[in-house]
């Protein structure tokens, strides 16, 4: 597996990944992919410490299985792995952990452990007070080492024999460093030479009081191994759950070091499904700086890049790899998962490197077929293979790997392959289950685009990289002339053909971006709509409402007798009927001219032209006719730079219901009527005739095909004989 992710550029982005686990482990996950996925979900929503880091156990349970007595520092990291799962059963998780966590009962008699050490791993002393007492004369002894040190530092007669005054440490041990004739000045024992000659020596009066502290300290281990005694008789009572408690840490480990590194990246998560496709949106490969991100939409059985030199093949191979890869084991990567969807492979294979050397004495080509052989019969298997032709003659390697991979296809497999011969692309390019992507060049600026477009087969530039890394001008000419003008012709057609279906791509896309802000447009017109007709209803409702008092009011007045009464009731009515307020009518429409901004409702735009009643706009590039009564001007000023898209139709000068196309060519006759249907919809007929005759047959042909597929004809037939008969059509809209 690291071999692998060595191959694909990934042995760092797994180094730093593994930075974020307690403890090593397999990249595998065990269960359910889509249930460990939605816990990624629900961790990733919370923010977890993560775990300390765990020792390897696996020694440790054997050994509680055989009743041994665990050291002390092994009990502790059992306890680690204990409190970290009370934490996070303390935690606000969702349905899928929480139903996880909620499974894991502990046992009593094992939580009581994790009371039994600090924070820092030590046994604490207020479980026994004995040890109590042993850390306290620990403690007074170390303080007694120091002052006998200071006062022999201190003393008269050593004072001649001293180097510093400083106390060393060697081998744990106190020492002075001394001159040489320090004997009848200080009882003790050399324990080293210092480079400059002098002794570092451990005083007598010392060397007792660090065995007195030893004396204590193997005390204290006693008592420690008395409860380590109890607590791995214990732990032998509860070896089932400790076992699983132990598997159960690795597999929280591996989930929540996921989402860690996830975080730290910002990274998404993609699950692999049951699909064998390999759809990928805004994906950077984690080990380039400042990469371009690649999307790629791959659902056939072989991928076929093909392209510039230096221009991104190898590494878009490894990006789709590494994606398959990482999606695979529930890694988290750069890409954009909501619009991604990667298929599950049960195994990879990457015929990346050239095998050929000292050691294992084979040859490039031959290692290849090597490699190719220990694939084939596998199945659910993704394979990467880049520069396929390598180390033979392209014809007859051409020849070779169509008929290789022709047969390979009819397997459970999925290939991406990148080479610089066209022939091999050719051939297989017939196949429907092949897809063709090629590596783009900037022949403007003579350098890689790193970019790439599906659907076509590229040329290699091998004559221009060359002249863009230094080989003289003469000598590329010269190779020019040796290539041989039909394949050069052959690779100006290719690129031509490249530059014509990138031109196409980027219109389309334009096409698209104006189309979807007019949707926006409509949509926001139609919501203005609706918002006017339900003020007018509620305001008509309530004039209605006010109006209807009004006249009650008067109507009462006139049934009374009291001729007090009967005016006081009317003065009310007049006084109700006063109080309405009128829908404002505007005497004159507001003074606009060509550049003022304006909003219509929550649509805003600027002035293009005005007419009596109405005024185009320009809103976001697109010009829309409105009444200059619903218009408020704006005090924004014009924005700068602004890009405009305009989608505008013009009415023709003159319109006619008749085309007549007779002694036109077919092409001819065809761009005519295109033209005539376009007008005809935009002057609003709904039915058209159009005369070709009948004559060879060929224009009328070509007449009808064009009928059939142009989307706003909606149905066609031929005329009746007053209007042409055979040689007519009369065309609904």
């Amino acid at each position: 597996m690291e071999e692998l992710f060595e191959k694909l550029d990934l042995s760092e982005y797994l180094s730093a990944y593994n930075e974020f686990l307690a403890r090593p482990k397999s990249l595998f996950i065990s269960g359910d992919s889509r249930a460990n996925y939605e816990k990624i979900e629900e961790i990733s929503s919370l923010n977890l410490k993560n775990p300390k880091e765990i020792a390897n156990l696996d020694d440790a349970l054997m050994r509680v299985s055989k009743q041994a007595v665990l050291h002390i520092s092994e009990i502790y990291e059992f306890s680690k792995i204990i409190e970290y799962f009370n934490y996070l059963k303390s935690q606000n998780f969702g349905d899928k952990m929480r139903g996880y966590l909620d499974k894991i009962e502990i046992p009593s008699s094992i939580d009581k452990i994790c009371d039994y050490f600090d924070e820092n791993g030590e046994f604490k002393e207020s479980i026994d007070e004995r040890l109590i007492s042993i850390n306290e004369a620990y403690k007074n002894k170390k303080k007694q080492i120091d002052e006998s040190l200071k006062k022999l530092i201190y003393t008269k007669s050593l004072s001649p024999y001293l180097v510093d005054t400083q106390i060393h440490y060697i081998n744990s041990n106190e020492a002075l460093l001394v001159r040489g004739g320090f004997n009848h000045a200080l009882k003790g024992t050399v324990i080293a030479r210092s480079s400059g000659g002098y002794f570092y020596v451990l005083p007598d009066i010392v060397s007792k009081l660090k065995s007195e502290q030893s004396d204590l300290i193997d005390k204290k281990e006693e008592i420690l191994f008395e409860h380590a005694k109890i607590i791995s008789a214990i732990f032998h009572k509860n070896l089932p759950f400790l076992k699983f408690i132990n598997s159960a840490f690795d597999y929280i480990d591996s989930l929540i070091a996921r989402v860690s590194f996830a975080k730290s990246r910002d990274y998404n998560f993609v699950l692999a499904n049951s699909s064998k496709d390999i759809i990928l949106s805004e994906f950077a490969h984690p080990a380039l700086k400042n990469p371009k991100r690649i999307s790629v939409d791959f659902r056939g059985k072989i991928l076929l890049i093909t392209g510039v030199n230096a221009g991104g093949k190898s590494m878009l191979l490894k990006s789709i790899l590494s994606a398959a890869l990482l999606a695979k084991y529930l890694l988290p990567m750069s890409i954009n998962s909501a619009k991604s969807s990667i298929g599950s492979f049960k195994e990879f294979e990457a015929i990346i490197e050239d095998p050929q050397n000292s050691k294992n004495d084979i040859s490039t080509f031959a290692g290849r077929m090597l490699g190719f052989s220990k694939i084939l019969g596998k199945k659910q298997i993704l394979i990467g293979v880049d520069e396929i032709e390598l180390g033979t003659d392209f014809e007859e390697a051409a020849s070779l790997y169509s008929v290789l991979l022709t047969s390979m296809m009819s397997s459970d497999i999925k290939m991406v392959i990148t080479t610089h011969h066209k022939r091999l692309a050719m051939l297989l390019a017939k196949n429907s289950e092949v897809e063709l992507i090629a590596a783009l060049y900037d022949e403007q600026n003579s350098r890689p685009k790193y970019e790439f477009l599906k659907g076509i087969i590229g040329k290699s530039y091998a004559f221009e990289t060359a002249s863009r890394y230094g080989i003289p001008a003469n000598l590329v000419a010269s190779a020019k002339s040796a290539y041989g003008d039909d394949k050069e012709n052959l690779n100006e057609m290719i690129s031509k053909a490249l530059n014509l279906e990138l031109e196409l791509k980027l219109k389309l896309k334009s096409t698209e971006e104006k189309e979807l802000k007019l949707d926006e447009l409509l949509k926001d017109l139609k919501e203005a709509k609706i918002r006017a007709d339900e003020t007018l209803r509620a305001r008509l409702s309530s004039l209605e409402t006010e109006f209807y008092k009004a006249i009650n009011e008067a109507k009462r007045g006139i049934n009374l007798k009291d001729t007090k009464e009967k005016q006081r009731s009317l003065n009310n009515a007049n006084s109700i009927a006063k109080s309405i307020q009128k829908p404002m009518i505007l005497s004159e429409p507001i003074e606009l001219k060509v550049g003022d901004r304006v909003k219509y409702d929550k649509i805003k735009g600027v002035v293009l032209s005005l007419s009596k009643n109405d005024a185009i706009i320009d809103s976001n590039g697109v010009n829309l006719r409105v009444p200059i009564s619903l218009l408020k001007p704006t005090n924004q000023s014009p924005l700068n730079n602004q890009k405009s898209i305009n989608i505008s139709l013009f009415r023709p000068n003159s319109a006619s219901v008749m085309i007549d196309l007779h002694g036109l060519r077919s092409d001819e006759a065809i761009e005519k009527l295109d033209k005539f249907i376009s007008d005809a919809l935009i002057a609003g007929f709904d039915e058209v005739l159009i005369k070709h005759g009948i004559g060879t047959g060929k224009l009328a042909y070509a007449v009808k095909e064009f009928l059939k597929s142009h989307p706003s004809v909606k149905a066609f037939k031929d005329g009746a004989p007053s209007e042409g008969g055979f040689g007519s059509k009369v065309v609904k809209l």
